[in-house]
């Protein structure tokens, strides 16, 4: 089920990619400037950010209704994420992303359970008859990774029980056998001098 790259991804990406090319700056001054800079950017954004879910927060039912709203658009999402401020805990955003991907997996006879977040990782379990499976497994799993790392790129891992691992390729050994002697007595083979040579079997 593949995923479409979305503006605000592209736009993710192009900023990582100029912070790179910052951190590549040769003048350390230069770099050190433009790095203060995107630092001074980031706070700013995130005070104004924090104050406005505050405000948004104090209409009550209908701010509420409406931070849910904002938690919903994967742009606003992926903003609150960078300033640590998204209004729904990491256990919540990893459960609505299982339920995005759910329809998918049953159609191929699975499904996936919810375990738990520890030290930052986060463990499911695969079921139904894809458990197990080596090639349709994986690409499960790789289909439940691109929701997670989406709605919970603050994850430090993911753990799914349930993908079996490839058998590893073993060689076979091989034991040389020596050809049998021959036991059918005497033999004789003619040579080009034409004298009868005569091979006893021992």
């Amino acid at each position: 089920m593949p995923q479409e790259v979305q503006p605000s991804q592209r736009q993710a990406q192009r900023i990582e990619t100029l912070i790179q090319e910052i951190a590549a700056f040769p003048d350390p001054h230069a770099r050190a400037t433009a790095e203060e800079l995107v630092r001074a950017l980031v706070d700013m954004y995130g005070e104004a950010l924090a104050r406005l879910l505050e405000m948004t927060a104090e209409a009550e039912v209908a701010g509420l209704a409406l931070i849910d709203s904002f938690a919903s658009d994967e742009l606003l999402s992926s903003v609150f994420l960078v300033h640590g401020l998204h209004p729904l805990d990491i256990e919540t955003r990893i459960m609505q992303a299982l339920d995005e991907v759910r329809p998918y997996l049953k159609s191929h006879g699975g499904n996936v359970e919810f375990v738990r977040v520890e030290d930052g990782i986060a463990h499911l379990r695969l079921e139904g008859s894809c458990h197990g499976c080596s090639g349709s497994t994986m690409t499960l799993k790789l289909t439940i990774e691109e929701a997670i790392s989406r709605a919970a790129p603050d994850l430090n891992g993911l753990q799914v029980e349930g993908v079996a691992d490839p058998p590893a390729r073993t060689s076979t050994p091989v034991t040389f056998v020596p050809p049998r002697r021959r036991k059918d007595g005497p033999r004789t083979t003619q040579p080009d001098g034409g004298a009868t040579v005569s091979i006893q079997a021992r």
